[in-house]
């Protein structure tokens, strides 16, 4: 990358890149503006890092001829491209062209994967893959929180990210590993997560085999079913209490309902 950036910030400095230097004009508590120029390696300190606001850089300098100037791919005075991506919204540059990055004006960032394997959903308000078109449940603003997992960001994270049955999102490699340690539900709402009527039919079969002691035989409960948000009063049993209207096991029992006086 061939250049100096310079640009408005809050605090010190910022610095990205191996041993590219970027410069920034800092305002001070005694002088109007100042050139901070620092290092990546000179940052010892971790808390000393910080990201730049790329949409407040007004001026670059080109690091072959040394020219401020407008923002810009190309350099005004001697032509070098300062990057072989650039994005004048988000004021971006990257070399790596295999990244495959296009401009999202809906979601209002630059994303990478290729603009054909992308499609923007209004209603979740972020990209998705193309074999999410038209196969998904959309939950507003879905992407705007945090993996249930990992607790990364979703909406700006560079991780392949997946579209549950209940229509909430996460990383797909942490969906993965949640299927592999046996957690069928979703973490945020508890909805199933995969077609469970296999494993239904096999509790069926348990509780069918294994007769309650006469002290519980005839106790029941009240339940709320995970899968279908219904209510009902069901016959007790230690395996697992069935939904009577969607036929789940996803249950939990909750306090009887009080009825009006």
């Amino acid at each position: 990358m061939n250049a100096f950036i310079l640009g408005r910030w809050d605090m010190d400095a910022n610095i990205i890149g191996g041993d590219v230097r970027f410069e920034l004009p800092v305002a001070t508590r005694f002088f109007g503006v100042a050139i901070a120029t620092m290092r990546l390696r000179m940052l010892k300190n971790p808390m000393d890092r910080h990201e730049i606001v790329r949409q407040d850089v007004k001026q670059v300098i080109c690091s072959v001829c040394d020219t401020e100037q407008p923002v810009a791919q190309l350099c005004s005075n001697c032509g070098v491209n300062m990057g072989e991506y650039f994005c004048a919204i988000c004021m971006f540059f990257d070399d790596d062209t295999e990244k495959e990055h296009f401009h999202c004006h809906d979601c209002g960032i630059c994303r990478v994967g290729g603009r054909d394997n992308f499609f923007h959903c209004k209603k979740c308000g972020s990209c998705y893959a193309i074999a999410l078109r038209d196969n998904h449940l959309c939950v507003e603003n879905s992407m705007r929180h945090h993996c249930p997992i990992c607790y990364e960001y979703l909406f700006d994270s560079l991780k392949d990210t997946t579209v549950m049955k209940c229509g909430h999102t996460m990383h797909c490699e942490c969906y993965d590993e949640m299927i592999k340690r046996n957690k069928y539900c979703c973490p945020i709402c508890s909805k199933s997560v995969i077609d469970m009527s296999r494993t239904w039919k096999r509790i069926d079969e348990e509780i069918e085999a294994t007769v309650m002691p006469e002290d519980y035989r005839h106790k029941k409960v009240w339940i709320l079913c995970n899968d279908c948000n219904d209510t009902t009063e069901v016959y007790f049993h230690i395996i697992g209490q069935k939904c009577s209207h969607c036929k789940s096991y996803n249950t939990r029992t909750i306090a009887p309902p009080i009825l009006p006086h």
